[in-house]
């Protein structure tokens, strides 16, 4: 294991460097950074794991780094960073985390001037494995081609669901019109009986993004179902609107523009979430924040509305459902990139019969029925279409 150490990093600009890094940006969250350093010539480099705390460390060659220091500045996943000289002949780059972090991505890539970047891209990860990178070093990137987004569940024989419970922990989301109870509460709850349901069907496996009372930003709750190898995505939500006579499920997928100003206003609340807990997702220039929170593809977005039409279908005649209950509005949550995503709002909690029926056990088994059928009905389908 690597011992943790202070590291005595002299001047960035020490005259014996040779190497020059003359630009640097960074860009990201607390579940995804990219960190991009610009190089007059093709750096090599290599990179180990430190512990206590979490640190990843970046070894260069003699290098000058001549950009401003608040271009390197520490955002996202990292409290700190640093850089400088270490000797005649090395450089180094440490950037200290707020969590456990992996990097995901560690390449040299041209840019169109004949100069080179050097593009660091870290995720979230669990203490576990972070632990075993520390010990092994080992900082194995994604060499494989991302997999089509219906193919995983042939590929290994299992679909995969990840289920969300919406708000959670300071994010308490809605609250009951007549009973006050909270959204983070019933979401849980249904996320909770959705997976237990899907767990029972023959080669689904479903897990939750959440299984407490626990905060998650929306980039982590994306993270989490991309590090799950989900094959599908579902957000489950029960809202209030102005208008307490409106009620009924509604099911939205991915997309700039709004169907409807009702759609409009509802994503705007929800991609609120992160900020409530002191998050942001504008953090860093919008280029390289364009990279980390990308529109879904086409095609995975074509996936996410026939996984909502069969959520339609599976609850025509049997819950009910708002006019036009397909819908759609830009939510990060659903910003998945090769994930199937939809968010389900259950009810209304400004109905008084809406939040009548999500706090009735046997209307939340038949809801979580249908929503199963739903998948069972997706997968089934995809599968044999090929994917």
């Amino acid at each position: 294991m690597v011992v943790a150490v202070a590291l005595p990093l002299l001047p960035a600009h020490a005259s014996t460097q040779t190497l020059l890094a003359f630009s640097a940006r960074v860009a990201g969250d607390d579940a995804r950074t990219r960190i991009v350093i610009d190089f007059e010539k093709k750096p090599e480099f290599s990179v180990h794991y430190v512990a206590a705390p979490e640190r990843v460390v970046v070894e260069l060659p003699a290098t000058a780094f001549g950009f401003p220091a608040e271009d390197l500045s520490a955002r996202g996943l990292f409290r700190d960073i640093r850089y400088g000289t270490m000797d005649e002949s090395s450089a180094r780059i440490v950037l200290t985390a707020k969590k456990p972090v992996k990097l995901v991505l560690a390449e040299t890539q041209p840019n169109e001037n004949g100069t080179f970047r050097l593009v660091l891209d870290a995720e979230m990860t669990s203490k576990e494995i972070f632990s075993d990178l520390v010990k092994t070093q080992d900082w194995q990137m994604p060499v494989e081609p991302a997999p089509n987004a219906l193919a995983t569940g042939e590929q290994d024989n299992v679909f995969t669901v990840a289920v969300d419970a919406g708000h959670g922990g300071i994010d308490a989301g809605a609250t009951g019109a007549a009973t006050k109870t909270s959204e983070k509460t019933i979401t849980l709850a249904f996320a909770r009986m959705l997976s237990e349901r899907l767990n029972k069907i023959a080669g689904i496996k479903a897990f939750l993004t959440r299984d407490d009372d626990t905060f998650l930003s929306l980039s982590e709750r994306v993270t989490l179902a991309r590090q799950g190898h989900a094959d599908l995505f579902v957000s489950l939500h029960a809202d209030t609107l102005a208008q307490k006579d409106i009620r009924g499920a509604t099911v939205y997928t991915l997309s700039d523009r709004a169907s409807d100003r009702m759609a409009e206003n509802l994503a705007a609340r929800e991609n609120l979430s992160d900020e409530l807990a002191g998050f942001s997702i504008h953090s860093g220039p919008p280029e390289v924040a364009d990279i980390l929170l990308d529109l879904a593809r086409r095609e995975t977005q074509a996936f996410s509305v026939a996984l909502a039409s069969n959520v339609v279908e599976s609850f025509e005649g049997q819950i009910g459902l708002i006019n036009n209950p397909h819908r759609y509005a830009g939510f990060q949550v659903l910003r998945a990139p090769d994930i199937p995503s939809v968010l389900l709002e259950l009810g209304f909690l400004s109905n008084t019969e809406d939040e009548k029926l999500l706090l009735d056990e046997a209307w939340r088994t038949k809801v979580t029925d249908r929503l199963a059928d739903a998948v069972r009905r997706y997968r089934d389908r995809a599968l044999a279409n090929g994917g």
